[in-house]
């Protein structure tokens, strides 16, 4: 298993980093939507979804019509998409998921656990396009500090875990491992913070993004188990499937651009509140 998930990565790895600075903007559009399409291929079994392959379909459909548009007259269309996409996704993993996490309810109807599937897929999707957009650079750096606090938490767990984070959901997370966590994303920020000349403050970005990514694990990991499943899927040897790889990411890539694009939700909401306020 071991030595399957480490070929997997190096043939991944750099296909991945290829992809990131070298595609031109369309094309990784399209590359993200297939895999985001696969994603919801995964939620489609895992969830057990009527309609057979209508749902990655439709998910497939809806990113490939955004990116379709091309004519200013139009263009509205994808700021809207990007606009409403980013901040459903960040009422969704700030207010919902924390009280499905502490209660573990299982959702049983199949529409809402469809919508509940493009909230969690669109929005990343529109990350990656959208944090691409402005610097690839900074798209692979919040990457990377999922990645690392993902790493620093297992092997944290694995060596000092002794109290378990949230056992019914997944057994091995521990809270030695989210201090692991947060105290390599500190040294990953500093390290950047001395290359590129940044503020410190930072590193708070980054332990928030350690604790969505966290939280996006923990959501995977509780519908796996109501769905009775070790994997999303077995597309990449020794990872499982492509929600298994993204799920941190899931949660901290849409709520990091969600902040990024602050301005533009400020911006519509200030006219807004003039208005009735008068």
């Amino acid at each position: 298993m071991l030595k399957a998930r480490i070929l997997t990565s190096l043939v991944l790895i750099p296909l991945f980093l290829a992809a990131l600075f070298y595609l031109p903007e369309v094309y990784w559009a399209l590359l993200m939507l297939v895999i985001i399409t696969i994603g919801a291929w995964e939620w489609t079994s895992m969830n057990r979804l009527g309609g057979g392959q209508l749902y990655p379909a439709v998910t497939f459909v809806i990113g490939l019509l955004a990116v379709a548009v091309t004519d200013t007259s139009y263009v509205f269309i994808q700021q809207h998409l990007l606009f409403w996409g980013l901040l459903a996704s960040a009422i969704f993993w700030t207010f919902f998921v924390p009280i499905w996490l502490s209660g573990r309810f299982r959702i049983r109807n199949q529409m809402g656990m469809a919508v509940i599937g493009w909230v969690i897929l669109i929005p990343t999707w529109l990350a990656f396009v959208s944090l691409h957009r402005i610097k690839p650079g900074l798209l692979l750096a919040l990457m990377v500090a999922v990645w690392i606090a993902d790493s620093a938490a297992y092997f944290a767990g694995k060596r000092f875990g002794r109290h378990k984070l949230a056992p019914q959901i997944s057994p091995g997370k521990t809270w030695e491992g989210v201090l692991g966590a947060w105290l390599a994303v500190s040294i990953y920020g500093l390290i950047l913070c001395s290359a590129l000349g940044i503020t410190p403050w930072i590193i708070l970005g980054l332990w928030g993004i350690t604790v969505l990514s966290i939280m996006g694990d923990l959501l995977e990991s509780l519908v796996k188990r109501h769905a009775e499943v070790k994997d999303s899927g077995r597309l990449l040897p020794g990872h499982g499937g492509v929600l298994d790889r993204i799920d941190g990411l899931t949660s901290s890539l849409p709520l990091a651009a969600f902040f990024i694009y602050f301005p533009l939700y400020y911006h519509y909401a200030y006219p807004l509140w003039a208005s009735v306020s008068q």
